[in-house]
């Protein structure tokens, strides 16, 4: 066997799920699952429920081997329980069918998020109950589809439907408790237990689960796995390793929860839902372990950082962001921790067969007349299966590979923005086109392997002498130039085409001069924002310093330096520009922006445009804020605004308005005339003075609630008893309070980290989109 080949008998597919590509959900009798109820609007997807011939096709053409595909409770079981739904049946039995005679064999996943709502009423996951009606829903559905299925998962992703839907709550059911958390993975292992018994009574050939696991490792280890830890970070690294990974690893391949991860368990949710007997039926034999890979979980001893919700237990660990090549999705890309991962499964469970259940890339695509040229997508899956063949070389028993996802589809709560499929869809038509990755992955699967080298990506040089002209002609077609006559164009226009061409920056820029100077530029300052800008300057001058770049600091504080700043970037002596605007419409982004240099922003502007920015979810931020107060059993919510021309305000309190709408609640607001605690102090004193009932105040900053604290001492009021305040970005201050601050924490140095990756890939010539880091809840004595 060569390198670049895999075992006789690999097996290459593709997975999808019921809820990103059905649609048709309220069709032939299906019930609402909770992703109906929290993104009702958004059900449509692929409509694969009606056109799923269509896709069998596709993949016949493509030379699929398996199919995973996962069912939908609610189709099938409209209530979770009772009676099944016959035409829910009935559609996944022509699926079956249909499958089967394209030559492709099936792969059922039972379970993929989507819950029914009637079982979430009930309780949901958090309730003992929901696991045995899991099982009797398995047995239905071997019942009818077990002639034709050999191989069954129970599960996709315990991990992600408990600690993301139940802890964290930014999946469904939206739910934020950590002990709701812990009972819900138990009782999703119980039920796997429960419903692997009821497959294998039944005569099921081969029983399995699907878990998505990811390396834990700290920034230095990325580079160097052999890298020794520190005391401090061997611990944190294991501890996530146990909430990530072990803890469902561990009971159902060896009977026993992780030790270290009982404590933690006890802590937050007790340890009553765990009754004797269960970890015996929560570890029956496996035949097979899904594996789900995209990227690692990277961490380091931080002893002042707060749990993160999804991580119920993580006390005191940074989670990191590296330095290097990202997906849309914003997820580092680090093949080799794929085989990484696999050797450690193999060493820890050598009786085990793997199978990558999913492996795959949201990248940003462009549809073109001629092509989607998803040239990074291929990269993507092709680097990840050299890393699977060096595993597999190793002794992995790695049975196939089955790459995520077939159609670009619903991605959850993202909606249709990311485009993880090997095929295009226009969901205004729901026309299907191949994209490049999908006709190389057909490629690779008729060879069974890779090409023994790696592609290379043509060039401008293979364009232009395919094309017959120099290489400063088909730079000038790329950039649109009218000077290039019609025959030209049109010939290096078919070249690109043929060669799969993407331009890069070379192509771009080639008829103009590179300086490798980017012009980093501080508009006014933020009111409160100096800590902000202080970590960005810090940041991207070394990560820009860092790629080769030169930085030039400029200051926009008068309509002359505007000038000055817009000449300079005119006259090209800059390559890129960095610009942290105010809060206030002012219109210099505008004139940058028809410079034509590449130009990215920190914060979202006060004025749609065009330009790519990143900025914080000040929305979702308030509304967890909001959330944690009603969680608390607040009721009389007042908000202390800001300025009302300050975007971030503006979002802040969208967001906050959002939550009390859901509970059924009015706001009760109060503008401060600026962002100083004299200024919050000020509105919270009439906030209790129009509302003496009031027990909780949310204020749009720190330094505002910092003021509310202080007005709730001289009125007498006891905070958290009488009054429970929160504010938003978590200065230094806040956590030196009396009492301590509960705060919406701002991801600085995440910002930054963001800025420099999209500037580099603007000047790398690849589509960009506006980055929008999530804000996390930092729960203090204040609330």
């Amino acid at each position: 066997m060569s390198t670049a080949s895999f075992p006789e008998g690999f097996v290459w597919g593709v997975s999808t799920s019921a809820f990103q590509i059905e649609g048709a959900t309220s069709a032939d009798g299906r019930g609402p699952s909770i992703w109906d109820t929290f993104s009702a609007d958004r059900a449509e997807a692929c409509d694969h429920y009606h056109r799923y011939p269509e896709d069998v096709r596709l993949m016949k053409d493509l030379g699929m081997a398996a199919y995973r595909f996962s069912v939908s409770w609610g189709r099938v079981f409209p209530e979770g329980r009772g009676k099944p739904n016959q035409a829910g049946l009935d559609f996944y039995d022509r699926l079956v069918d249909e499958v089967l005679g394209a030559g492709i064999t099936p792969y059922a996943t039972l379970y993929h998020w989507d819950l029914p709502q009637a079982l979430e009423d009930l309780g949901g996951w958090p309730s003992r109950d929901t696991a045995y009606h899991f099982a009797d829903y398995a047995a239905a559905l071997h019942e009818k589809l077990g002639d034709r299925v050999d191989t069954w998962f129970t599960l996709n992703e315990p991990w992600v439907a408990a600690f993301l839907g139940y802890g964290s709550g930014i999946h469904a059911p939206g739910r934020t408790s950590a002990s709701d958390a812990f009972k819900s993975a138990h009782h999703m292992l119980l039920a796997h237990g429960l419903a692997t018994r009821a497959l294998r009574s039944a005569g099921a050939r081969q029983v399995g689960t699907v878990l998505n696991i990811s390396p834990v490792l700290t920034p230095a280890q990325v580079s160097d796995f052999t890298r020794e830890l520190s005391d401090e970070d061997a611990e944190v690294v294991a501890r996530i390793d146990a909430l990530a990974n072990r803890q469902f690893l561990e009971p159902m391949l060896r009977g026993a929860y992780p030790a270290e991860l009982l404590p933690i368990i006890e802590r937050s949710a007790g340890l009553g839902h765990v009754h004797d007997g269960d970890l015996e039926i929560i570890a029956q034999p496996l035949d097979l372990l899904g594996v789900n890979y995209y990227t690692p979980l990277v961490v380091q001893a931080q002893p002042s950082e707060p749990a993160d919700p999804a991580f119920p237990g993580s006390e005191g660990v940074l989670f990191c962001t590296i330095p290097t090549a990202v997906t849309a999705m914003g997820w580092p890309i680090v093949p080799d921790c794929l085989s990484l991962l696999l050797r450690r499964l193999s060493r820890e469970y050598p009786d085990l067969d793997l199978l990558i259940t999913e492996n795959g890339a949201d990248f940003v695509d462009v549809v073109t007349g001629n092509g989607i040229h998803d040239t990074d997508r291929i990269s993507f899956i092709e680097e990840h299966l050299r890393a699977l063949r060096a595993a597999v070389a190793d002794g992995a028993r790695v049975r196939g590979y089955l790459v995520w996802t077939l159609l670009d589809n619903l991605e959850w709560t993202d909606g249709y923005q990311r485009k993880f499929g090997i095929v295009h869809v226009d969901f205004a038509t729901q026309r299907r086109r191949l994209k490049d990755s999908a006709l190389w992955y057909r490629d690779v699967i008729r060879r069974n392997g890779l090409a023994e080298t790696r592609r290379k990506r043509p060039t401008l040089e293979t364009v232009a002498a395919r094309s017959g002209v120099s290489r400063a002609t088909v730079s000038r077609v790329v950039n649109g130039e009218s000077s290039v006559s019609q025959e030209v164009r049109a010939a290096v226009l078919r070249a690109v085409s043929e060669l799969g061409y993407v331009p890069n920056a070379a192509a771009r820029s080639l008829v103009t001069q590179r300086t490798n100077a980017i012009a980093l530029v501080l508009s006014v300052p933020r009111q409160g924002g100096d800590a902000l800008t202080a970590a960005v300057v810090q940041y991207v001058t070394s990560l820009l310093e860092g790629a080769g770049k030169q930085i030039t600091l400029m200051l926009a504080d008068t309509a002359e330096s505007h000038r000055r700043i817009v000449q300079h970037v005119e006259s090209r002596l800059a390559d890129g520009v960095v610009l942290l605007p105010p809060d206030r419409a002012d219109t210099l982004t505008e004139r940058l922006s028809r410079t034509g240099v590449p130009l990215v922003l920190l914060g979202k502007p006060a004025i749609a445009s065009m330009v790519p920015y990143v900025d914080v979810d000040h929305t979702g931020g308030a509304a967890a804020a909001t959330q944690h107060l009603l969680a608390l059993g607040r009721r009389r919510i007042g908000m202390i605004c800001g300025p009302m021309d300050l975007v971030a305000v503006q979002d802040r309190l969208a967001g906050h308005r959002t939550a009390l709408q859901r509970a059924g609640l009015r706001p009760h607001l109060a503008i401060a005339d600026d962002l100083t605690r004299a200024s919050g102090a000020a509105a919270a004193r009439r906030l209790l003075g129009d509302d003496p009932a009031l027990d909780a105040v949310f204020a749009a900053t720190d330094q505002l609630a910092i003021g509310a604290l202080q007005a709730a001492r001289e009125t007498g009021r006891r905070v958290p008893e009488d009054l429970a305040v929160v504010g938003f970005d978590d200065v230094d201050a806040a956590s030196a309070t009396t009492p301590g601050l509960t705060t919406v924490r701002v991801p600085v140095a995440d910002q930054a980290l963001a800025l420099a990756r999209l500037l580099l890939s603007r000047l790398e010539g690849r589509h960009t989109t506006s980055v929008v880091l999530p804000a996390r809840l930092v729960v203090r004595e204040s609330a």
